[in-house]
């Protein structure tokens, strides 16, 4: 180690990346883009990018890069910090050491790739899990990360929601969890633990018929959070997948 005369603070590169998420057409679906610069020219990536200026704050960043890359709306997405990436071979141009974001979208439309993106479109998250090699850098390992990051925060907290619309049903909701956890779940005891938990749903008062059948009860998110009782995923041998 040097002393403190000799030493200098070490050049590193710092860039923000997003994993996604929506539920689209029963699927549960990460946003990529296709790369149109090098390294990895074609290959799919998370979208992302380096900060703009010393000044940029990590979260103005993020959405930025999300709004350049995508074209999605930053004011619909639930955003929060999933981890730090900083192995010294990560990036074959320089040291770069990357903030991951996690982001929840309800019901997007197309996204639009924008900056060094030559294309951006909605993946299935086991197929692009199942294929690692499709991904740039180390985008498989964060998106791994984020897929568990994600079902695991439907276990305790009320974030399911994000992936509604304003207002929704209870079979919804409950369709939400099935298709982000991979397996079905008991419609009668959802139902019970979710009006168990005060204020993670409230009802309009309103009913709907859009889904066929008789009449459902519409409701809205609440303001809770954190569930104190979480629901948890069911073991794998204790799990119906769905299909």
């Amino acid at each position: 180690m040097p002393d403190d005369k000799q030493w200098t603070a070490p050049l590193v590169a710092v860039a923000v990346d997003l994993a996604v998420f929506t539920v689209l057409a029963g699927r549960f679906v990460v946003l990529l883009v296709e790369r149109g610069i090098e390294p990895d020219l074609g290959s799919l990536a998370l979208p992302g990018g380096f900060l703009s200026t010393v000044e940029e704050d990590l979260t103005s960043a993020a959405v930025r890069e999300l709004t350049e890359e995508t074209g999605l709306d930053p004011g619909r997405v639930h955003l929060e910090q999933l981890a730090t990436y900083g192995a010294p071979d990560r990036d074959p141009r320089q040291r770069v050491i990357t903030v991951c974001y996690l982001a929840l979208v309800p019901t997007p439309g197309a996204p639009t790739a924008g900056g060094d993106a030559r294309h951006a479109d909605w993946y299935p998250v086991e197929e692009v899990l199942a294929e690692p090699t499709r991904l740039a850098f180390d985008h498989a390992q964060i998106l791994a990360d984020a897929v568990e990051r994600a079902r695991s925060k439907l276990e305790y907290t009320t974030v399911a929601t994000s992936f509604c619309g304003p207002e929704f049903t209870m079979s919804e909701l409950r369709r939400v969890y099935e298709i982000v956890w991979g397996r079905s779940l008991d419609a009668r005891n959802f139902h019970r633990k979710v009006l168990t938990v005060p204020d993670f749903v409230r009802p309009t008062g309103a009913q709907t018929t859009r889904n066929g059948g008789r009449p459902a009860a519409l409701y809205r998110p609440g303001e809770t959070w954190l569930v104190q009782i979480p629901i948890l995923r069911a073991r794998p041998e204790e799990a119906h997948h769905v299909r």
